[in-house]
């Protein structure tokens, strides 16, 4: 059996996944990242093969993406997390759902990318340098309104009454928002979900720049979040599609091109 594999080191987590010769996903290992980009990977890659009895020498294709790509040096090559993030996007729904738009919100930024009918990115549109619209802003958020940030999602549709807007634009002003919506007696599940559509109306704003076409994959971490999926739907207007492993996306993306490279390479 040959084994490949996909390396995303993002800037607060590292996804690594492993893949066999028919592209079937055999494994999968998140962990922080941390200050020690190739240590830490490693350390991860090395659980991930102890668990399924193997070792370094079992991989026969090794592609790194994300932040932190150039870093981890097990890797036969790097490519950017767009292309990761393409490649894992169109293989991660079957062969009934042709995804043509992706939305991808990570730790620290947010990205919109506009498919071909062939899966080939056509175009692509970033946040600027802020953490709000970004799952950095959630961890805030959760953090303000002293509970975890998987209640998030709980509070989202125990909602009764119109969620109340944030709107600053900025992460710091927004959080000093939330702060005076809780003094002002607001219930936490009317700004839990104000927060969601908060984030839900700038990634509609990011991708007005683009002509969206369907069907729209959500993924990247937040995309775990229920309640962040329905302020998206609803504010996008279009049902949204989450694959089963959002987080991983794009270290999937990255193993197919691992297996795609060493059969080019085999064939020449």
């Amino acid at each position: 059996m040959k084994y490949f594999l996909g390396v995303d080191i993002g800037s607060t987590t590292i996804k690594i996944v492993l893949i066999d010769e028919s592209g079937a996903m055999v494994d999968k290992i998140g962990s922080p990242t941390g200050s020690m980009f190739n240590k830490n990977a490693l350390d991860s890659l090395d659980r991930l093969l102890e668990k399924n009895n193997l070792t370094r020498d079992d991989l026969n294709y090794v592609v790194s993406t994300g932040y932190g790509r150039k870093l981890f040096k097990l890797s036969n090559e790097n490519v950017n997390e767009l292309t990761a993030n393409a490649k894992g996007a169109v293989n991660s729904l079957g062969n009934d759902i042709k995804v043509k738009t992706i939305i991808n919100v990570g730790g620290q930024d947010t990205k919109v990318i506009i498919l071909d009918d062939e899966g080939k990115m056509t175009n692509f549109f970033m946040n600027d340098k802020c953490a709000a619209g970004t799952g950095k802003f959630l961890d805030i958020s959760a953090r303000n309104l002293e509970i975890e940030i998987q209640e998030m999602e709980v509070l989202h549709f125990q909602a009764k009454d119109t969620p109340l807007p944030i709107n600053s634009i900025c992460a710091v002003f927004a959080e000093s928002e939330i702060i005076s919506l809780l003094a002002a007696g607001h219930k936490t599940s009317e700004i839990a979900s104000g927060i969601h559509y908060s984030i839900a109306k700038r990634i509609t704003r990011l991708a007005g720049r683009g002509k969206i076409q369907d069907a729209v994959l959500f993924d990247g971490g937040t995309a775990l979040n229920k309640g962040m999926v329905d302020a998206l739907e609803n504010e996008l207007m279009r049902p949204i599609y989450v694959n089963p492993f959002p987080q991983f996306t794009t270290s999937y993306g990255a193993a197919l091109i691992a297996k795609d490279r060493y059969l080019d390479y085999e064939e020449e």
